[in-house]
């Protein structure tokens, strides 16, 4: 009994590991014979599990979805990562954290003890929000779910958007995507009657269904929805990268520099100095980016961010109260 509970379990993992097996397939690995397979895929069966046949001259199966979901199996790999998703909260703002606790917890509950002290071992603290932040609002997760169908269909939408003034603008839109950055869910779609690309707040949106027509995906500027909407984060309309970029170089150790540097270039010049390339919306905020650091500044370029340099050293003067 053992040795045929251990094969239905190794035969579930082979069906949840891939789309379709032929029979021959699973007997090869399973190193038994057809019958066999077919007799352990009744039992499957008979546990809850859907299955389907294929046809074709050697036959097949198919792990399929259904009505209720049946007992899962994850390798260890699989069964420490989904632990450290749901511990993380992966998509704050989801209002899936109450769903996520219980589901990390029934997990927990049925690890084996050689898993559950390599998770306890990885200490995760997730922060959605830096301190001082306001929490991210949340967006129900039957609007995201009914958000990505129409996505996913390619069907018009229409929807009322809540502006920061309160005022309520109509759109109809044509969907491509959905990103969550810092907290906030956002919905890249085309606004049929302006023939422009708008990046929404999804918390701000009311559906207005029923939805309309499918329609034709467009090629998304730079090439897919994350690098858009980063793109336009960074103050640019296609590219993804910062209007402003810039490089100096700084009397501090490169080990220094790195932890905040961001998403900028650190090159190590030696024990004591080294070279930062980074980029901001602006010359006057990139400046102020690398005075952070609070080290002397040097090898400054291009000219825009040198006078970008001067023209705080103006304010700072300024704001100081010494007279000139």
């Amino acid at each position: 009994m053992a040795e045929q509970t251990s094969r239905l379990l190794q035969l579930l993992s082979l069906l949840q590991a891939r789309r379709d097996w032929s029979g021959s397939e699973l007997a090869g690995r399973l190193e038994v014979s057809e019958r066999t397979v077919r007799r352990d895929i009744e039992r499957l069966r008979a546990l809850g599990y859907r299955i389907g046949g294929l046809t074709g001259p050697d036959g097949g199966y198919r792990l399929e979805g259904g009505a209720d979901l049946p007992p899962l199996l994850f390798d260890d790999d699989q069964a420490v990562a989904l632990a450290i998703a749901l511990e993380s909260n992966v998509f704050p703002g989801s209002g899936i954290e109450e769903g996520a606790a219980r589901a990390l917890a029934t997990l927990r509950q049925v690890l084996p003890s050689r898993l559950r002290h390599r998770l306890d071992g990885m200490s995760v603290t997730s922060l959605s929000v830096r301190p001082g932040d306001a929490p991210p609002p949340v967006v129900p997760p039957e609007a995201l779910v009914e958000l990505s169908a129409t996505v996913r269909d390619r069907r018009i939408l229409r929807v009322d958007y809540s502006r920061a003034d309160a005022t309520l603008e109509r759109y109809r839109l044509e969907p491509h995507g959905l990103v969550t950055v810092g907290g906030r869910w956002y919905l890249l779609a085309w606004d049929v009657d302006l023939d422009d690309w708008r990046t929404l707040r999804a918390d701000r949106l009311v559906l207005r269904p029923p939805h309309g027509t499918r329609f034709t995906p467009r090629a998304i500027p730079g090439g897919s929805v994350a690098a858009f909407v980063s793109a336009r984060f960074k103050g640019s309309d296609h590219v993804d990268r910062w209007p402003c970029e810039g490089a100096v170089v700084l009397e501090m150790p490169a080990r220094d520099v790195r932890p905040f540097a961001g998403d900028g270039i650190v090159e190590e010049l030696g024990d004591e100095r080294c070279r930062l390339r980074a980029g901001s919306w602006s010359w006057g905020a990139l400046a102020a980016a690398f005075l952070r650091f609070e080290a002397e500044i040097g090898d400054v370029e291009p000219p825009p961010l040198a006078e970008a340099f001067a023209a705080l050293a103006r304010r700072a003067h300024v704001a100081s109260g010494v007279c000139a």
